[in-house]
């Protein structure tokens, strides 16, 4: 009996310090188990904005969207001075003696990034808009409704596919954060707009399933279908 409790209590020291070993040289490396991690992976699951006034930050420091990426690859979470509360989290990370915020809105798809010059606004613009920096890696992440509406609004925009909408979005597109509404329950409704040859579309889109699903378009084209 002496001997088994014996052989345990090796077996307890050894699992420990595994544990501890794993944790340490895997914990920017893709454990999602990790706090730390969680918070990366719930912001590279989203599409990453800046405002135009975070853009011009950013080139003043000599930053660009690479090293956006690279915080949330590489950087340390602060879970002292983030905000974890609420519908509206913001998490500071830091990487090379900077500071970044990223927020997290309650039921949304964008996650917005300010640098330490803008601690102060740090939240969810109500206005401007939002340039895309990242989008996950997700080639289905559109699809529109079924409905009549939407579905009538895709075939006067010659846009069946929804991966050509995908295609569009990742090129030009950016969310209007004047016509967002991050506080609509149950889901907060994005405005996304992109252009498709010289017109610009509109598009009030959802996060569903880790999808951006599009609930209707706003264009001239489609005006027939209302």
């Amino acid at each position: 009996m002496e001997s088994w409790v014996k052989r345990l209590k090796f077996y307890g020291v050894g699992f420990g310090l595994g544990l501890v070993f794993v944790a340490f040289f895997f914990q920017n490396r893709g454990c999602s188990w990790t706090p730390s991690n969680r918070v990366k992976n719930a912001v590279l699951d989203r599409l990453i904005v800046v405002s135009d006034e975070t853009e011009s930050v950013m080139k003043s420091k000599g930053l660009d969207k690479d090293d956006i990426v690279m915080v949330l690859n590489d950087g340390n979470v602060d879970f002292g001075k983030s905000l974890k509360e609420g519908d509206s989290k913001i998490y500071i990370m830091e990487k090379d003696g900077a500071s970044y915020a990223f927020t997290l809105p309650h039921e949304s798809f964008v996650s917005e990034v300010f640098v330490t010059d803008q601690f102060s606004k740090a939240g969810n613009s109500l206005t401007g808009f939002g340039n895309i920096i990242h989008y996950p890696n997700d080639d289905n992440m559109v699809y529109p409704d079924s409905s009549v509406l939407v579905t009538c609004q895709q075939e006067l925009l010659g846009l069946i596919n929804p991966k050509d909408i995908f295609t569009l979005i990742k090129i030009s597109g950016k969310i209007d954060f004047t016509k967002t509404n991050f506080e609509k329950r149950p889901k907060a409704e994005h405005y996304v707009v992109f252009n498709q040859d010289e017109d610009q579309i509109g598009c009030k889109v959802i996060w569903y399933k880790n999808k951006l699903n599009i609930t209707s378009f706003e264009s001239d084209k489609t005006a027939a279908c209302d």
